[in-house]
C-alpha cells in the first residue's frame, strides 16, 4: 500500500495505523527529496501526537535503516557501540570508546548533533581543530580498524532519511517522541552493522524523557526493537537530576573528556556511568564473563593510560593534532569572556533545573535554534555545583564562559533561574536507576 505523502499524514493525524510498504514509500521519499520539509515536520507531529505501534515502530527502523548502506564488518574482535538519549554534560562518549577498544572491542560509532537543550557528540568534535567527523567510509573503517574506535557523524550513504528528520524534529517540537527517538537512534546503529549495543536511556529534569515511567517506556522500546531486528541491545537507565559532569559547552566537554582519561579529574557520578556502560558492552561482546570482571578491566585501562592512547589515537587519525591529549589548551578554543555566577544566598542546592542549563548553552551560542545555525565552540558552563553542595559568597553555582560581556549577563541570570536553594542537605539519588535486558 502507497499513499500520497499528504495522505500518510493525515491518515497518521487521524489515528490510523500505517501499512509497512507505506512508512517505506514515505521514508523513500524523504531521502530522495520528495518529500518537503513541512511534510517530514507534518509527520514528525502527527506520530508526536499519536504515536506508533510496536509494528510500525520496527518498520520505520528498518526503512530508515535500508535508506542507505548497511556496513558489514570483519574486525579480529566484537563490533559494539553505546549510545545515550542525551542531557547536559554527558560527555561519555568520548571517554567510553577509547576504553572499549582498549580493552579489546571495536567501536565505530555514529554520533548526532545537538538535539534541543542537550549537546552533540559531533558539536563536540568539531571543536577539535581539524577533526574530521565526516569522513567518508572508506576512512572510517581504516581508523576503527587501527585504532579500534572512530567517532565520527553520518556519512552520505548512512541512514540519509534519519539525517534529514533529525534536523527537522531539533527545531519542531518532536524531539520527546518516544517512537521517533527509537527509529532514529536504531536505524543508525543497525545501518552501522553492530554486533551489540548498549543504551544510556536517561531519567530526571534534563532528560528528554523527564519520568522515570516515560524512560523506562523508551528503554524497553530501544531494546524491543533491536532484539527484534537482529541486534543483542541491553539499556541502563541513569539519573539526569543534574548535569552528569559539572561541565556543558562543546571544547568544554572535550577538555574534561581528556581530563578524565588522563587522571587531572573524575567525578564520581561520571565516571559511575562511562565505567557501567563500558563493562555491559565488554560483556555484550563476550570480552568479559560478567560486570564485575568487565568493571575491573575498564578500571585498568583506564589507571594505566591506555584509553587516553586511544583517544589521541583517534583523534589524530581523523585530522586533529597529534598533541590534543598532552596540551588540550593549546588546541580548544577558549572563550573571552569568564564570569562566576554568585550564589543568590548561601545555603545549599535542593534542586537543578538541568534542562534550562542546557537552554543556557544554547542561550549563549553553544547551540542551535535552525538547522543551520552556526555553533560557538568555545562558549559554555563549567564547576556547576551539584545537588547538595554548599553555596554562598565564596562558592558561586559555577563559570559562565562566553562570547560577550553581555550575553554572560543573561546566562548568569538564566543559571541562577536554574538553582533551588535552601538550608538543608539533599541526596541525589543514585546514579544508576535500573536495567533493561
Amino acid at each position: 500500500m502507497t499513499l500520497l505523502p499528504q495522505e500518510l499524514i493525515r491518515a497518521k493525524r487521524d489515528g490510523a495505523a500505517l501499512h509497512p510498504e507505506a512508512i517505506a514509500a514515505f521514508i523513500h521519499g524523504l531521502t530522495a527529496g520528495h518529500v518537503t520539509e513541512g511534510q517530514a515536520a507534518a509527520f514528525a507531529m502527527a506520530v508526536f501526537f499519536r504515536g506508533l505501534s510496536l509494528p510500525e515502530r520496527v518498520a520505520l527502523t528498518q526503512a530508515m535503516t535500508r535508506s542507505g548502506t548497511v556496513l558489514e564488518w570483519d574486525l579480529p574482535g566484537p563490533v559494539l557501540d553505546k549510545h545515550s538519549t542525551g542531557g547536559v554534560g554527558d560527555a561519555v562518549s568520548l571517554a567510553l570508546a577509547p576504553l572499549v577498544a582498549a580493552c579489546g572491542g571495536y567501536v565505530p560509532m555514529i554520533a548526532g548533533r545537538g538535539l534541543g537543550h542537550t549537546g552533540g557528540t559531533l558539536d563536540k568534535l568539531d571543536s577539535i581543530p581539524g577533526y574530521a567527523t565526516s569522513p567518508d567510509s572508506a576512512a572510517f573503517r581504516s581508523v576503527t580498524r587501527a585504532v579500534g574506535c572512530a567517532i565520527i557523524g553520518q556519512t552520505p550513504d548512512l541512514a540519509p532519511a534519519d539525517r534529514r528528520l533529525y534536523a527537522i524534529r531539533d527545531v519542531t517540537g518532536t524531539v520527546e517522541s518516544l517512537d521517533l527517538i527509537t527509529a532514529s537512534i536504531l536505524s543508525k546503529k543497525l545501518a552501522a552493522g553492530l554486533g551489540g549495543l548498549v543504551m544510556d536511556v536517561k531519567a530526571g529534569s534534563g532528560a528528554f524523557m523527564a519520568g522515570d515511567d516515560e524512560a523506562g517506556a523508551l528503554a524497553e522500546s530501544l531494546v524491543t526493537v533491536a532484539n527484534g531486528a537482529g541486534l543483542p541491545t541491553r539499556a541502563l537507565l541513569t539519573d539526569m537530576d543534574q548535569p552528569l559532569a559539572p561541565v556543558a559547552g562543546n571544547a568544554l566537554e572535550v577538555a574534561y573528556a581528556v581530563d578524565y582519561l588522563t587522571g587531572r579529574r573524575r567525578d564520581p557520578r561520571f565516571h559511575a556511568v562511562t565505567v557501567a556502560l563500558a563493562a555491559e558492552m565488554l560483556v555484550l561482546g563476550g570480552l568479559c564473563p560478567d560486570a564485575g570482571a568487565a568493571a575491573a578491566r575498564i578500571e585498568a585501562a583506564l589507571a594505566s593510560g591506555r584509553g587516553a592512547e586511544r583517544f589521541g589515537r583517534m583523534a589524530a587519525a581523523l585530522g586533529g593534532p597529534a598533541d590534543l591529549v598532552e596540551r588540550p589548551d593549546a588546541h580548544l578554543a577558549r572563550a573571552p569572556v569568564i564570569r562566576p555566577v554568585p550564589a543568590p544566598r548561601p545555603g545549599r542546592v535542593t534542586g537543578i533545573a538541568t534542562r534550562a542549563l542546557g537552554l543556557a548553552v544554547i542561550g549563549l551560542g553553544g547551540g542551535r535554534t535552525r538547522p543551520q545555525d552556526a555553533v560557538d565552540h568555545a562558549v559554555g558552563l563549567t564547576d556547576l555545583a551539584a545537588l547538595g553542595a554548599r553555596v554562598g559568597p565564596d562558592a558561586p553555582l559555577g563559570l559562565v564562559h562566553a562570547r560577550s560581556e553581555a550575553q554572560a549577563e543573561r546566562a548568569v541570570a538564566a543559571v541562577q533561574a536554574a538553582y533551588l536553594l535552601g538550608d538543608e542537605a539533599v541526596a541525589a539519588r543514585p546514579v544508576i536507576l535500573g536495567r533493561v535486558e
